[in-house]
């Protein structure tokens, strides 16, 4: 057709083909000018035909100031148009419309805009073309926290296999605990009594007595044992981290939060889960703590949804529960909560008739791993052993048998005791064996107070007054670092040097 020629009927027809055609597309489909202007829009892309008709030849900013849009909106669609003129180039952006009633079902898009050159090169018109993709985002998301779902329980599985692994290499087994006193099969028979049931477990004694060992019989012979036990020793852990340890964060929850991470009450899920020093809990973390155990339910820190766990409840504690409730210190209800079965394990001095089935395990033990022939343990050292008071307990005659044993020169060993308060102590035995007395033979409470006093001074003294480390007092007790400081202030021990810096 010719210049100044007017459009025939076939070819009107065909433009209203076309038009029809664009209006039945669901994209939204526009047109304008290299300055921005509306020149031509689908029905898709604005509903109202007034609103169709009143838009030509106005921009973005009319358009979004005159409909109550986010003017941010169309400073993106200005900019990206501008963009398209000066690079003549295609560009593509999401876009998120807000929920005008106020819903919170925001809308996404994704819209391109494209220039049109004629023959020169030169940008006659910017094609645009916009797509919903709500759902598609939606699925996304879905996706997204599914395959999030997908790398937590991997990271699970992973943690549990850690666990496992160091289980295996860990002595655990019923058999490993030794005892024939009075007080040890005591607390045999209590592991059998409460081991098949789902009770909570509290587990007394001193540092150094065997409470973790007590707690692994006690998983190994419950219906559990195919389930992982978790242990966390909770005097260990900073008490702003209580409840990432427990229950696990997400990622940015606070600082230094880069990942999310399984707490242990998830890691213990359908197991056991081991609360050692139960006591160092903080009281504001305890209501927590009585939560989980009541309902099963917790919450990881910085995630709304909550979680559901089946765990059942081991704890141990060298503190008086009782006494730390009526001090205001424990919760008195989850006390009670956790106080469900005690069981106590005497300390090493109450059970003399231990001490040699123990020195001779640890003596073949130790001997194997050095591997050195196991030497013989005589009548005589079993005395000494048995004269000394243990204040470290099992731990620390662990530690007096090894270093025995990598200090041995001869076909003999010698135990490296504290002499003055193993002599005293022999030297009351032989008293009362030849006076016939039984009695004498009891060491009363202040004097135990005070050989205990002068032991953990000997160690600091022979330490340099070094607390931590392989080569501390703590290592030489057999006690950890945290229990000696603890024991130093009970006793009112104070050095005379700064031992700030050898820590």
């Amino acid at each position: 057709m010719s210049p100044g020629d007017e459009p025939t009927s076939d070819l009107l027809t065909e433009l209203e083909q076309y038009r029809r055609l664009f209006n039945n597309i669901p994209a939204e489909i526009g047109v304008f000018d290299p300055a921005g202007r509306f020149l031509f829009t689908t029905p898709s892309g604005i509903r109202d035909p007034a609103v169709r008709r009143w838009v030509l030849g106005k921009t973005h900013h009319d358009f979004c100031r005159e409909r109550k849009y986010p003017m941010a909106i169309a400073d993106r669609r200005q900019s990206v148009i501008e963009q398209c003129v000066a690079e003549k180039e295609t560009v593509t952006f999401e876009e998120v419309w807000p929920d005008k009633r106020g819903r919170g079902r925001a809308r996404n898009y994704v819209r391109t805009f494209s220039p049109v050159l004629d023959a020169d090169g030169n940008v006659t018109h910017v094609l645009g073309y916009g797509q919903e993709i709500t759902d598609l985002k939606r699925v996304e998301e879905e996706l997204r926290l599914a395959l999030a779902e997908v790398e937590a329980l991997k990271e699970q599985l992973h943690a549990e296999n850690l666990y496992l692994q160091e289980e295996i290499k860990t002595q655990h087994n019923f058999e490993e605990i030794v005892g024939r006193s009075a007080a040890m099969q005591s607390v045999l028979a209590a592991i059998a009594t409460v081991a098949p049931t789902q009770a909570n477990v509290v587990i007394t004694g001193e540092t150094g007595t065997g409470k973790e060992l007590v707690a692994r019989a006690v998983h190994a012979l419950s219906p559990r044992k195919d389930k992982p036990l978790i242990k966390v020793n909770c005097a260990s852990i900073p008490r702003e981290l209580f409840e990432s340890e427990f229950f696990g964060h997400v990622r940015g929850a606070f600082t230094g939060a880069v990942r999310d991470r399984v707490g242990r009450f998830q890691l213990a899920d359908q197991g056991t889960l081991f609360l050692d020093e139960v006591g160092e809990i903080p009281l504001e973390m305890q209501s927590k703590l009585l939560r989980v155990i009541q309902e099963g339910e917790f919450e990881r820190v910085g995630e709304e949804r909550t979680r559901t766990v089946d765990v059942r409840l081991i704890t141990a504690t060298n503190r008086n529960l009782k006494q730390e409730v009526e001090a205001g210190r424990f919760r008195q209800d989850l006390y009670y909560r956790l106080n469900v079965f005690p069981v106590e394990v005497a300390p090493l001095r109450h059970r003399k008739d231990d001490i040699p089935l123990l020195a001779s395990r640890h003596i073949e033990q130790v001997s194997r791993r050095l591997n050195r022939t196991v030497p013989a343990l005589t009548t005589h050292d079993v005395r000494r052993l048995q004269a000394y008071e243990w204040p470290g307990n099992v731990r620390e005659l662990q530690n007096v048998v090894e270093r025995a044993l990598i200090t041995m020169r001869g076909p003999r060993l010698v135990f490296d005791l504290p002499h003055a308060g193993t002599r005293r102590a022999m030297n009351a035995g032989a008293s009362n064996a030849e006076s016939g007395d039984a009695e004498v033979a009891v060491i009363p409470e202040v004097e135990m107070r005070r050989q205990e006093r002068d032991n953990v001074l000997r160690a600091l003294e022979h330490t340099n007054w070094r607390v931590y480390g392989p080569d501390g007092a703590a290592a030489l007790l057999g006690v950890k670092p945290t229990t000696l400081n603890s024991r130093i202030k009970k006793m009112g021990i104070s050095a005379t040097r700064d031992t700030g810096s050898s820590q």
